[in-house]
């Protein structure tokens, strides 16, 4: 039972003592610190719940309604934390987490996924086309974020210039890929993503089997109820705690905030490169990247419709270079068609890198 318990997949189990503690700190109006320090702990492990129920259901739901639900639910936990914060008015803290989303998946979790994949067999391989494609479509990522803070520029200081509505049209251009892509990956190129895994394998691979639709649909309605608590908890603390910690929002939003909502995902994207299993590790951490920048962020700026302040997709230089940088090293990496422990050091470093610059950023 107890080998069971401390299993490298259930580890992050653990973590769910700070939910019950986080709701006891809010109540009794702790110190925003330690607020936000538990609630973010707690968001880690009610994520990784969140994903393995949306697997088990999609198991249940059979392969094309299943891959959507996977695409669809697949930043789930992100999208929870920048919706609170958008309803506070967080613009900076939302933005900076869909940067520190976007380039921590495609440098932290496949650098990680790399590394120690690459510890255990000195060669991994993985099909380049996928992987290619979804480099390429990032880039695409890159190109909407840094289109409007070049309009931005250039028309600064000049009357009846209609800024949010080009953010709300690239919005609308994003959703329209991302649809397109849903379609290209689970239909008419799924064999591309594959990579010789089949059905079984993969489940193997990210542990799910056995679970019933309505107890997968339980756990996926508790988990994101509590998610959504939590995050109302962190996000409420978020600014103090930043102020306090001399961090900036930006920081926080790129580093701290991003990590705590791919915990779970950076955890999956290991294991499986561990088993040699590099096409579903590239899947997750190259797809989430992407899910980030053509769904979550269009999401937000039709969301900020409905909370009556509209968001803008104007990025700060530093985080449109960020982007930028990260997908033209993650091209590099795919191109080849295979991995090695080295390349998962370069990923790493060059996270590293951006986590000091955003850190010494001024306010």
């Amino acid at each position: 039972m107890l080998k069971k318990i401390f299993a490298p997949e259930n580890l992050l189990n653990l973590l769910l003592i700070f939910v019950p503690l986080a709701a006891v700190l809010e109540f009794t109006h702790a110190n925003p610190i330690a607020i936000f320090a538990v609630s973010s702990l707690a968001i880690i492990p009610l994520a990784g719940w969140m994903g393995k129920a949306t697997e088990h259901l999609a198991e249940k739901l059979g392969q094309g309604i299943g891959g959507l639900l996977n695409a669809t639910f697949g930043n789930a936990a992100e999208l929870i934390i920048a919706l609170m914060a958008l309803r506070k008015g967080l613009f900076e803290v939302v933005k900076a987490s869909i940067t520190g989303s976007i380039i921590g998946n495609i440098l932290l979790v496949l650098g990680l996924s790399i590394l120690l994949g690459g510890f255990k067999y000195p060669r991994q391989i993985f099909n380049k086309t996928a992987a290619m494609l979804g480099s390429t479509m990032l880039a695409l990522s890159s190109i909407a974020l840094l289109m409007p803070a070049v309009f931005h520029f250039l028309v600064i200081n000049k009357p009846n210039v209609r800024e949010q509505d080009l953010s709300l049209e690239i919005a609308i251009v994003l959703i329209i890929t991302y649809v397109l892509s849903l379609i290209f990956t689970l239909k008419t190129h799924s064999h591309l993503y594959t990579g010789g895994v089949d059905e079984k394998d993969e489940q193997e691979a990210i542990g799910t089997h056995g679970w019933s639709k309505p107890k997968s649909l339980m756990v996926l309605l508790v988990a994101t109820t509590l998610v959504a608590v939590m995050s109302e908890f962190l996000v409420g603390a978020v600014e103090e705690a930043s102020h306090k910690l001399g961090l900036t929002e930006i920081f926080v939003g790129v580093i701290l905030v991003a990590i705590i909502g791919n915990a779970a995902e950076h955890s999956t994207a290991i294991l499986v490169a561990l088993k040699n299993k590099m096409d579903l590790a590239l899947n997750i951490a190259i797809g989430s990247s992407m899910q980030v920048a053509l769904f979550v962020a269009p999401m937000l700026v039709f969301a900020s419709y409905l909370f009556g302040q509209p968001m803008n997709l104007i990025f700060s230089p530093l985080e449109v270079v960020a982007i930028t940088v990260s997908v033209l090293v993650v091209a590099l990496i795919a191109q080849d068609g295979e991995s090695n422990w080295m390349e998962g050091v370069l990923l790493l470093a060059v996270y590293a890198i951006l986590g000091l610059t955003f850190y010494f950023l001024p306010a």
